[in-house]
């Protein structure tokens, strides 16, 4: 029997995280972004802001959350687990803003900058969970409403986010990656409906 949750990253997770993350950049976004900037992604660096996000965030809102796939055996309980994808998200920053926007846009607002799983997890709900998770913790926060960027072609999370409740906000952007401009657009959900956002498998 194979189970799924999510909890909040610990400190010897960062190594999984930073695998994650390198993974699933070079799978997902080797349409996107030009190849040798993935190849060159500096896993050292990356190390370093997950440890540093984890043990040391900018506030308690600042939080990094891992989803968890657990095998078990009939009657011989939990047998192996492995931290299969990840979330962060904290208040919305600048980060969060197009260019020449004002800060109006970030009132009680919550920005998810990742939320990735490992490709060959994928569709067994893990996304799901982490997006959830995150969606409670936001509401106990005391934010109103979520934001996150995706690019413009990045199909599988657009779909994920819409399935999800989300919706494109109409604003855009885009980023300079060595000397190519990638669009982006902007999703955003409100937090406080009764029912709240629905969640489908990623």
């Amino acid at each position: 029997m194979t189970l799924g949750f999510v909890r909040p990253a610990r400190l010897d997770d960062v190594v999984e995280i930073t695998r994650i993350q390198l993974t699933t950049w070079r799978v997902a976004y080797r349409r996107l972004l030009p190849q040798h900037v993935l190849d060159q992604l500096d896993e050292d660096w990356i190390t370093r802001r997950w440890r540093d996000a984890i043990a040391d965030p900018p506030t308690p809102e600042h939080r990094v959350l891992v989803a968890v796939e657990q095998q078990e055996s009939p009657g011989a309980g939990p047998t192996s687990a492995y931290v299969v994808g990840f979330a962060a998200s904290g208040p919305a920053d600048d980060t969060a803003l197009a260019p020449d926007e004002d800060h109006t846009a970030l009132t009680k607002a919550a920005a998810i900058t990742d939320v990735l799983v490992e490709p060959r997890w994928g569709r067994r709900g893990h996304g799901s969970r982490l997006l959830a998770a995150s969606v409670d913790l936001w509401r106990t926060d005391g934010f109103t409403t979520a934001l996150a960027w995706t690019f413009a072609d990045d199909r599988v999370t657009r779909r994920f986010l819409e399935s999800s409740g989300w919706a494109p906000d109409g604003v855009s952007r885009s980023l300079d990656v060595d000397d190519l401009l990638v669009p982006q657009i902007r999703w955003h959900v409100s937090l406080e409906t009764e029912e709240g956002p629905a969640v489908t498998a990623m």
